[in-house]
This record gives structure tokens, C-alpha cells and sequence, in this order.
């Protein structure tokens, strides 16, 4: 591939770092502005808030996460039929997601493990006395026989009108097999559904061109509310939950892809930079799906028939940020608390936080929800979520950008050992 066809791709991703770094800036100042030299009832404050925060970068924010999610689900149900009504053994549907589903359970188990590990090293909530009572409220998690009925749909169309993943990567699946098994009238349609497919693809070029201004607009949303202020009240939790995702994305997942593929980490690194950008300024692996699924099939080398299925699951159920939240939160709610954890509860807190990543996939607020259960597996209080809340917006941006780091490792894994990799295209520049 030559120079001149690579620059545009270049050129994306430093106008969407550009977007991001004054997305924070501008947010942080105004933020300074508002918190600080101007009367809370004056007329330049009120500007402010309702002209640019409650106005421009709300309306542009929004629009560009509507356009996001508005390809989310056509990309995934039309993708995940092309990948599974093109392979020729279908008993191979089997064999990609037993190992799919064991490597995203295997990077979250990891995960709540090193979050525990550097929690109780660093022990960030010592000496810090948790109010006892918030206004958290935490909902119920779902049992195991809820979630895994909840994953066949009874209706399709309302599980796309409702973006269920799962319902629809099940229907998906099954749409796919019964078009394999239909001969000649299935191939016609794969005919109509690969043309569907390279159509939805080019919408997500389309939006990628306007992606560093909806990256401006979320960040600096964020960042104006938030500030830097938020960070600095729990900065050794803060601190302690950036560190964990850093190793667990820089050193984890590279370690991970080497030792079961053989492929140099550094070139994934470097191509998952426009996805990551995208993750960091939606916090959504959802609203990421279409840039990652682009990414992994043309940058990465992953055929179809891989992708399709590993990143929207991953999208769905691989929860390591999340998972590194829990450990860390966890250990912090204890030591605050003045309650030691014993082995057997550090192991309760792993098995809990592992499984839960899956059993309570596609549930709103799943963060919270998914800390509070594992919180009361091990008998801390849920009240001491109330403090974490504040930092936990802008956490999550990191966490979304590491989980689809994971999406993407865990395919080229599955892709290679399936003989589905192209090692040329992942080795292009």
C-alpha cells in the first residue's frame, strides 16, 4: 500500500487526537470558569452553561453517539450473517466460540487479579473515612437462569428496535446456519447481504470523517462538568485504576497476543489508534463496534467470518475495565472501611467479578450493578460506591478504550489459530 493511500488514515487520527486534546482543554477552562471567577447566577455563567455546555456540546455530542449507535445494529446483524453463512463447516461456529468466550474470561480473570494485586499494594483507601450513607441505590443483578433465557430472543425486531446484542447475535447466527443449509436460495442472499455490508462500511467511512468534531464535543461536555477537581479529591484511587488499565492494555494483552499467535504486538498498538481515540471520547464499546469491526477486518487481517462473531461479543461481555474497576474498588471499600479481606474472599471477589462480566451483559449501568454484587458477595457495604461515582465518567472513557483493545486481540488470536488471519495485511503499514 502506498504513501498516498495511507495518509488519509494518518490524517484522521491526528485530527481525532487534535479534537480530543482541545475537547479537554476547552472543557477544563471553561470548568475553571464556571467553578471559580464568576458569580453561579451571572449572565456570562448562565452563557456558559446553557449556550455552549447545555447547548453546543450537548446537541453535538449527541448527534454524533445517535449516528454511532444508529449503525451499530444493522452492522452487526448483516455482518455476523455474511461471516456465518460463508463458512463451509458450520461445526467451526462451535470451535470459534468456545474460544472466544474462554479468552475473554481468561483476560477478565486476569484482570480483576492484577486490580487487586496493585490495589492492596498501593492501598489507596487507607486513612480515608466513606460516608455511611448515600443515595447510591444499587439494582438487582440478574440470576444465571434470567440471563441465559434472556439471550434467545421471541422477537427479533424488538430486540434490534431495543439493541439487545446478544438477542441479536443469537438471531444472527441462526439466520446465518439456516442460509448455509438452504443451498442455492441461501447463496443468492449472501449475494445481497455482502453488498449490504460493503454499503454499511462505507457509512462508517462517511462518519469517520466527521469524527474529530463529535470527539470535541463529548469531551468537552465532560470535561466542563467534571473538571480536573473530581480527580483530585480520590487521587490515589484515580491514579491506582489508571495504572491497572495501562499494564493490563500495554503489557497483558501484547504478552497475551505473543505467547498464543506469534504476532508482534506492536503493529495491533499502532493500527487500534483511531478505534481507541473513539472508545476514550464515547465511553461506549457499542457506539466503538462499527470503527473496531472496520479496523480489525482491513488493518488487522481478521477475515469475516471471525470478526463478525468475536467483536460485537466482545462488545458485549468482555468487561476487563470494568473487571480492574471492581478489584481496585473493591480492595479501596475495604481499606476504608478498616475491613481486612482474607484469601478466600480475594477469590470470591475474582469468580464474582469474571462471571458477572457475562451474566449481566447488556444491562444498563452493568458497572455499578456488577460492583454491588460482588461487593456484597464479600460482605462490604454498597453505600461505598457513593464515593467513587464522581471519577467513575471519566474512568470509564480508559476502561472503554482497553476493553475493545481486548475485542481486538482475542480475534486476531481466534483468527490465527482458525487459519482465518491474513499475516500480509497485519503486517502492512
Amino acid at each position: 500500500m502506498s504513501d498516498s493511500e495511507m495518509s488519509p488514515k494518518r490524517s484522521l487520527t491526528t485530527r481525532i487526537v487534535i479534537g480530543m486534546t482541545a475537547g479537554i482543554a476547552v472543557g477544563v477552562v471553561l470548568n475553571g470558569l464556571l467553578t471559580s471567577t464568576l458569580e453561579p447566577e451571572g449572565k456570562v455563567s448562565g452563557l456558559i452553561q446553557g449556550v455552549l455546555i447545555d447547548g453546543v456540546f450537548y446537541v453535538g455530542g449527541a448527534i454524533f453517539m445517535a449516528s454511532l449507535k444508529l449503525l451499530v445494529v444493522p452492522l452487526v446483524f448483516v455482518s455476523l450473517v455474511c461471516g456465518t453463512a460463508s463458512l463451509e463447516d458450520v461445526s467451526r461456529l462451535g470451535r470459534i466460540g468456545g474460544k472466544t468466550l474462554g479468552l475473554y474470561l481468561l483476560t477478565t480473570a486476569i484482570a480483576v487479579s492484577l486490580a487487586l494485586l496493585t490495589a492492596i499494594l498501593i492501598a489507596p483507601g487507607e486513612g480515608l473515612d466513606l460516608p455511611t450513607q448515600t443515595n447510591f441505590v444499587a439494582r438487582e443483578a440478574p440470576g444465571l437462569a434470567e440471563t441465559l433465557v434472556n439471550i434467545f430472543p421471541t422477537n427479533p425486531i424488538k430486540a434490534m428496535a431495543e439493541g439487545n446484542m446478544l438477542q441479536i447475535i443469537v438471531f444472527a447466527l441462526l439466520f446465518g446456519f439456516a442460509m448455509t443449509l438452504s443451498g442455492e436460495p441461501g447463496r443468492r442472499l449472501l449475494g445481497v447481504f455482502e453488498d449490504a455490508n460493503r454499503v454499511i462500511l462505507r457509512l462508517v467511512e462517511v462518519l469517520m470523517e466527521v469524527a474529530p468534531y463529535g470527539v470535541f464535543f463529548l469531551l468537552a461536555k465532560v470535561f466542563s462538568v467534571q473538571g480536573l477537581a473530581t480527580i483530585l479529591d480520590l487521587f490515589q484511587y484515580f491514579v491506582t485504576v489508571l495504572t491497572v488499565l495501562l499494564l493490563h492494555g500495554l503489557l497483558v494483552y501484547p504478552a497475551l497476543l505473543f505467547v498464543f499467535s506469534g504476532l508482534d504486538p506492536r503493529a495491533l498498538l499502532r493500527k487500534m489508534r483511531t478505534p481507541i481515540s473513539f472508545a476514550f471520547s464515547t465511553a461506549s464499546s457499542n457506539a466503538t463496534l462499527p470503527v473496531t469491526l472496520e479496523t480489525v477486518e482491513e488493518k488487522l487481517g481478521v477475515n469475516n467470518s471471525v470478526a463478525s462473531f468475536t467483536i460485537p461479543l466482545g462488545a458485549t461481555i468482555n468487561m476487563d475495565g470494568t473487571a480492574i474497576m471492581q478489584g481496585v474498588a473493591t480492595a479501596f471499600i475495604a481499606q476504608a472501611y478498616g475491613v481486612e479481606l482474607g484469601v478466600t474472599q480475594l477469590i470470591v471477589v475474582v469468580l464474582t467479578a469474571t462471571l458477572a462480566s457475562i451474566g449481566t451483559a447488556g444491562v444498563p449501568g452493568v458497572g455499578l450493578i456488577m460492583l454491588a454484587l460482588v461487593l456484597n458477595q464479600v460482605g462490604l457495604p454498597v453505600e461505598g460506591i457513593g464515593l467513587i461515582i464522581g471519577v467513575d465518567r471519566l474512568l470509564d472513557m480508559v476502561r472503554t478504550a482497553v476493553n475493545i483493545t481486548g475485542d481486538s486481540v482475542v480475534s486476531c488470536i481466534v483468527a490465527k489459530s482458525e487459519g482465518e488471519f491474513s499475516a500480509e495485511r497485519y503486517a502492512s503499514r
